[in-house]
């Protein structure tokens, strides 16, 4: 009889766990498992079947009372025989007790609504080669830096704006990724704007995005595109925040996924109207 068992991941497991999703069509970053691993390196479970890995899921714990589950994957030769299902009970076990966020797939929602989690607004996917925006203007005074320049301690506190608890580690190894550009928008010291684009099997994704105005945001998202121009853009975009919703479509981007963000609790207090892209759909 098959000896099934879940463990936690290895480095080399990582690798693997992007190469699940894009078979799955997410187009994760091609370096994210950098900045994901050392996030929280037990929060990475594999399912094994005869010590293959056949599931995964992530279950990384934030501060002490939240978490967020992603990369819930049991490859297609096990589908339907409870691998998967073992993989995800291991994974709500790990964040007991906190309130754990995710980003649901359509067809998976009521799935999730049944283990307790409730729909809060959804991540529309923007993608596209963005138009570049000879308009875009972020105000007097405002600067844009590379965001490894900033103070770690400065840009983790404006983070924590728009992320519901402290995630400073991540954040280092987000911007400081070879394969990527981090930019800040300053203004007299102060950080009114914070963009990462970073190079995916697909797309390009950009996330996060957050800007104190539509102007400083379409700022970061023009010089992000001419980082690399007429490359296109992945951008997960929160449908509550109308503003960015006319900032793709004012850079020509179109919808071509969609997520739910769900929570097994309240709605964190975060500040949607400055966040125009999520980080990740696999980590929040």
């Amino acid at each position: 009889m098959a000896e099934f068992e879940v463990t936690g991941a290895s480095v080399d497991d990582i690798t693997l766990l992007g190469e699940w999703a894009h078979d799955e069509g997410w187009n994760p970053g091609r370096s994210d498992g950098h900045a994901f691993f050392p996030a929280d390196p037990g929060g990475f479970l594999f399912g094994r079947l005869d010590g293959r890995a056949v599931a995964s899921i992530s279950a990384v714990r934030y501060g002490t009372d939240f978490g967020f589950v992603g990369f819930y994957i049991a490859t297609p030769p096990v589908r339907g025989q409870g691998y998967g299902i073992q993989v995800w009970r291991a994974g709500l076990e790990r964040l007991a007790g906190r309130n754990i966020g995710l980003d649901a797939v359509i067809s998976q929602q009521d799935n999730y609504r049944r283990s307790g989690f409730r729909r809060a607004w959804n991540n529309i996917r923007y993608e596209g080669v963005p138009a570049s925006d000879a308009g875009a203007r972020p105000g007097d005074g405002v600067r844009l830096l590379h965001a490894r320049t900033v103070p770690l301690a400065q840009l983790a506190a404006y983070d924590r704006r728009f992320f519901p608890a402290p995630r400073d580690t991540f954040l280092a190894a987000w911007v400081s990724l070879p394969d990527r550009t981090a930019l800040a928008a300053v203004r007299d010291g102060e950080l009114h704007g914070f963009a990462v684009r970073r190079a995916a099997r697909g797309a390009c994704r950009v996330g996060p995005l957050y800007a104190s105005s539509p102007e400083i945001a379409a700022t970061l998202l023009d010089a992000l595109a001419a980082t690399a121009p007429g490359t296109p853009l992945a951008i997960d975009v929160p449908d509550v925040n109308q503003q960015s919703v006319r900032l793709m479509e004012r850079f020509g981007l179109t919808p071509s996924f969609e997520a739910a963000r769900m929570y097994t609790g309240p709605t964190p207090d975060v500040d949607l109207a400055g966040m125009y892209a999520v980080t990740s759909i696999e980590l929040g």
